[in-house]
């Protein structure tokens, strides 16, 4: 058992009333005595007055420089800032430096996944993953198969979600493959990390995340056509009503590169390009933010206006690449999952160095008759959607949302995946309604980037917090927010 705060923290330190959630492991009391000092640190001098102003200031700054995201599901349309709390996340270097490594052999082995599924299909004719579970996802785009993209890498840019169990053991939850977002608030954060806790920042020695745009472009132009020199490289946005249009634009001025849509581009002699005030130019490589149904036009729905005819052609002929490649959902299809681990064993020949969540498929009966039975203490979700939504959490569900799940699973039964709840792990939050710190359940994103030359970690990532009382959501749209993540450095 851990000490109560009280017993730690020098009054009048507002973590003096901090009491963690039975069952949870609480990264404050958990953490190292210099993890929990730089936290204390923060507080021990000011007043819950003082923090709030501060906090205030925060937001103030996010609405000013505009960092906000829209939620399709809004009916009026109206953009929202997206909630951060100060109080930030610490990770200790030799924490950081395992996460690293498990993060970087998996990317690999997903990697060699997706190029394998749309090639020689190796892993299927041993069995190790059913031929039905990845054939048979919604994700997988058979007219993609014999396709080799620029430099053979197809998963440029990871968003890995991870959770952190009862036990303190980091848990991957999913991957993220095709999209994905956030990590211009990952920026974002750590601006107002520097400014309004600029002390406790300097002594608490963090290694620095603004080199991730550099970095990302440096990868998007490892994979050109061309040399790196002579690439031009455009960020595909699907337009100013999308929920992170705020994250395409940022990180197209990060980067130094143009911010695109559809209508701006054009293939000729399956080739791209782009208007300019001074004719058509040579686009070499596009980060493209538009999902895979509504990128061409000519392959896909062609009903879409958000996509660019003939892209798939110039992609299939080497003459663009696109990050991410078409077709990675596959490999982040819910259902596909719980087979990464026999993916880094077959692939690399190595043990998986990251833990993930006991998964049963409903596919298979055995797990599906398992399931029926339990639904009342399973998270059950749809394989193929995101952000929350398509859930049933079982211990907090209703007899009639049971029930419907019960005839939504045996009606298609590969739609759907069932894992135990897992206790989040909870770290000190701003409560500005009690005006005090109280602990509230996170998540993390890290994110890695996948070049010609192999896998590059950030050394930090997006915590996001559940900032209502109880709650187990996490997702910015359902109430939740995010905070800073300080990856310490070694102590050396």
């Amino acid at each position: 058992m851990h000490r109560a705060v009280a017993e730690i923290a020098s009054p009048p330190s507002m973590l003096s009333m901090y009491h963690p959630l039975p069952g949870a492991f609480d990264e404050l009391l958990g953490a190292g005595e210099r993890l929990r000092a730089t936290v204390e640190a923060m507080l021990a001098d000011g007043s819950s007055e003082e923090f709030a102003r501060t906090q205030a200031l925060a937001e103030a700054a996010l609405l000013n420089q505009g960092v906000t995201f829209s939620v399709y599901s809004d009916s009026r349309g109206v953009e929202k800032i997206f909630p951060v709390c100060l109080l930030p996340r610490i990770i200790s270097a030799v924490e950081w430096s395992r996460l690293e490594r498990g993060l970087q052999q998996r990317v690999l082995a997903l990697e060699a996944f997706v190029t394998d599924v749309y090639a020689d299909q190796r892993i299927l004719e041993t069995g190790a993953i059913p031929r039905e579970v990845v054939l048979g996802s919604a994700q997988y785009l058979p007219a993609l198969r014999g396709i080799r993209p620029p430099a053979g890498v197809r998963i440029h840019v990871s968003g890995i979600d991870l959770i952190r169990d009862g036990a303190g053991v980091f848990r991957v939850l999913e991957d993220n493959l095709r999209t994905p977002s956030g990590v211009s608030y990952v920026l974002e954060n750590r601006l107002l990390s520097k400014r309004l806790l600029a002390r406790a920042f300097a002594a608490a020695r963090v290694r620095p995340v603004n080199q991730y745009p550099a970095r990302l472009a440096a990868a998007l132009r490892s994979v050109s056509p061309v040399s790196p020199e002579e690439t031009t490289l455009v960020v595909l946005t699907p337009g100013p009503y999308n929920s992170a249009y705020f994250e395409h634009s940022f990180l197209a001025r990060q980067m130094g590169v143009e911010l695109v849509e559809a209508a701006d581009l054009f293939v000729d002699d399956d080739r791209l390009f782009v208007h300019t005030i001074r004719g058509p130019k040579r686009v070499h490589v596009v980060y493209r933010r538009t999902d895979d149904a509504f990128l061409d036009p000519e392959v896909f729905r062609p009903d879409s206006m958000l996509g660019v005819r003939g892209l798939l052609r110039a992609w299939a002929r080497g003459n663009v690449a696109l990050a991410n490649a078409p077709g990675n959902g596959v490999a982040d299809d819910k259902g596909v999952y719980p087979f990464v681990p026999e993916m880094i064993r077959f692939y690399l020949g190595e043990e998986p160095l990251l833990e993930q969540v006991p998964t049963y498929r409903c596919a298979r009966a055995e797990d599906r008759a398992y399931v029926l039975e339990h639904l009342a203490e399973l998270v059950v979700k749809v394989v193929d959607e995101a952000g929350g939504y398509g859930m049933l959490m079982g211990p907090t569900s209703t007899a009639e949302e049971r029930a419907e799940f019960r005839r939504r699973i045996l009606a298609e039964p590969r739609r759907y995946i069932a894992q135990p709840r897992v206790e989040l792990s909870t770290c000190p939050t701003w409560v500005p309604q009690g005006q005090c710190i109280a602990p509230r359940r996170v998540d993390f994103r890290p994110y890695v980037l996948n070049s010609a030359t192999g896998p590059w970690v950030l050394p930090g990532g997006l915590t996001r917090v559940a900032l209502r009382e109880g709650s187990y959501v996490v997702n910015s749209s359902q109430g939740g927010g995010s905070k800073d993540t300080w990856v310490l450095k070694g102590e050396g």
